[in-house]
């Protein structure tokens, strides 16, 4: 049996999209050939609330639609604890409400045919009775019948109680279908590996070669805030992010200081002032809301070129590839500053013992699917044109979970061929050459 990656090597690169040709292990030639449609197969995803599915397997879910297969999404609460980031859309009272209609139309666009949400508190998973919660959820498997259960990792993606009581009720129920029904369906958790890689360094060189024109409405700003955060927060970025807040006559920034920030204005206003070798000044732009500063330094890895000083009470979204220090120096001779974030890690061993489905071809169902979810996500237009934000939502990860030996036990040899997940999207069959 061919190996998961060899295998999408050959299916990803070889020139006739439809067969390639490869040798098993014991040399006898193969031809491995892609089918149009693959069985009808059925995927189920558990969560907590409105707009997991999104990030954990929007792009999946997608993908398996448009294989042929059956999506549906199990949702535990409405999310009516959430944030309210567009209060034209819903009150305290109705977000619930408003939220489940959010994902439904979230699923639609993903190609979910069935949706279903539960009835518990937003914030209670944590303290229900387990087994009563593991109970819905096998009521549930064992109506929809799924091939593929998937919800979050033991972890709850980043340690949300209500997302680690949904992973742990869901592997229970699938435990207790596999006891009591004699079969259980493929279980998987969405994982979230750190990249180790800045969204700061990645806008930048997207400024400076595509985006020079580009400001940033008011709603554009706070939705990428929120995006910032989030994606730092599950792992798919390393910045740190903040909300500077800068008095009338600051140098934000230094000529010939090394860039390690990129900087959106909120609010207020700044000058790039350019100093001559004699030390005189010239203004050389102003700067407003919605406009970016630091990019070609940070992007090019070079000092600033001039500095930017705040006119009024300046307020900044600031993405940084350093953690914030309390000493560090100023100017271009400064020798101290703060340690790259995650400059010393290498997870990449644990990325490589996962599944990672690549679904880069679906980013804009999953992009949609994010923009329905508009009381948690107020996407504005121009933000869709920054692509090195949603770039960063292109991979998927999963672990492989057994749950029929007692101890829920991770599955690191699955092969592409063979796994239900990946199969599903990239459905092949082998025969002799």
């Amino acid at each position: 049996m061919i190996g998961r990656t060899a295998l999408q090597t050959h299916l990803q690169t070889h020139h006739d999209p439809q067969l390639c040709a490869v040798r098993d292990e014991k040399g006898t030639a193969m031809q491995y050939q892609r089918v149009a449609h693959a069985p009808s197969r059925r995927l189920l995803g558990v969560f907590a609330h409105p707009d997991d599915e999104v990030f954990c397997v929007g792009g999946t879910l997608a993908q398996w639609a448009a294989a042929g297969g059956e999506t549906m999404i199990l949702c535990a609460t409405r999310g009516e604890a959430g944030q309210i980031q567009d209060a034209r859309a819903a009150t305290r009272s109705t977000l619930g409400i408003v939220r489940e209609h959010e994902l439904r139309a979230a699923c639609a666009q993903l190609g979910v045919q069935h949706v279903e949400c539960l009835d518990y508190g937003d914030g209670t998973l944590a303290e229900v009775d387990a087994a009563t919660l593991a109970g819905h959820i096998a009521t549930s498997i064992r109506a929809f019948q799924p091939d593929v259960v998937v919800t979050f990792g033991p972890d709850g993606g980043y340690g949300h109680p209500d997302h680690i009581a949904i992973s742990r009720a869901t592997t229970e129920a699938c435990q207790v279908v596999a006891r009591e029904d004699g079969w259980s369906p493929q279980l998987y958790y969405s994982v979230f590996p750190r990249q180790h890689g800045w969204l700061c360094h990645r806008l930048a060189h997207w400024l400076t070669t595509h985006g020079t024109t580009f400001r940033a409405s008011p709603g554009s700003v706070r939705a990428l805030a929120l995006l910032a955060e989030e994606t730092t927060l599950l792992g798919q970025a390393d910045d740190a992010v903040e909300v500077q807040w800068f008095p009338a006559g600051f140098s934000i920034v230094e000529q010939g200081e090394r860039g390690d920030s990129l900087y959106l204005i909120i609010s207020g206003h700044a000058e790039v002032l350019h100093e001559d070798a004699r030390g005189t000044r010239q203004r050389r732009l102003s700067l407003g809301p919605g406009e970016f500063f630091g990019a070609e330094a940070l992007a090019w890895r070079w000092p600033h070129k001039a500095s930017v000083v705040s006119r009024d009470t300046l307020t900044c979204l600031v993405l940084s590839h350093q953690a914030p220090s309390a000493f560090a120096g100023r100017g271009q001779d400064a020798h101290l500053g703060g340690m790259p974030i995650g400059a010393a890690e290498d997870d990449r061993a644990d990325r490589d013992e996962l599944i990672r489905l690549d679904i880069s071809a679906y980013l804009k169902d999953k992009v949609a699917a994010l923009a329905a979810h508009g009381t948690q996500f107020a996407l504005e237009p121009e933000l869709l044109a920054l692509a090195p934000v949603w770039q960063l939502l292109e991979q998927e990860y999963f672990e492989r979970v057994c749950v029929t030996r007692g101890v829920p036990t991770s599955v690191h040899d699955a092969d592409g061929a063979d796994d239900p997940l990946w199969l599903a999207v990239h459905p092949v069959v082998a025969v002799p050459a």
